[in-house]
């Protein structure tokens, strides 16, 4: 699973993400940069570093021992949890696990060296293990 490796601050704060700002499109990382097919995102959501993991192996097993997969996204956001049973107040709880906020038009995962039908297979089961609806778009897309 996906996580930081050393952060400067182990606690953030929750902030406030109204449906309009998470819906706002993406600027950065919205093109097919390093494969020939990609995964775009299009809708909002928190993706953890379990589905990542799990769309990661879903691709990996689909393409067998042929082609290359890149993930254009990371979990550095870190989300905490008081444990059961635990009053109100006493401080924030330890963090539990690991999230990146994704908004429309981000590329999630990229593949290269396998034909499109199998690209478009592989991205599309990766696409059942998040929580987001994501399209299958090629580098020729992305850069117009």
């Amino acid at each position: 699973m996906l996580f930081p490796k050393k952060v400067k601050h182990r606690k953030w704060q929750v902030g406030r993400k109204s449906p309009a700002k998470m819906a706002r499109p993406e600027t950065r990382g919205v093109t097919v940069a390093f494969g020939s097919y990609g995964l775009k995102a299009t809708t909002p959501s928190r993706v953890r570093s379990n589905q990542i993991e799990a769309a990661r192996r879903v691709i990996s097993r689909t393409l067998g021992k042929t082609g290359k997969i890149w993930i254009r996204i990371f979990p550095d956001k870190p989300i905490t949890k008081k444990p059961a049973e635990v009053g109100m107040g006493k401080g924030k709880g330890d963090p539990d696990h690991f999230v990146f906020e994704v908004h429309p038009g981000r590329i999630l995962f990229e593949i290269d060296g396998v034909s499109e039908d199998v690209a478009r297979e592989a991205l599309r089961k990766a696409a059942a293990k998040l929580p987001l609806k994501a399209r299958f778009v090629t580098r020729e897309e992305t850069r117009t």
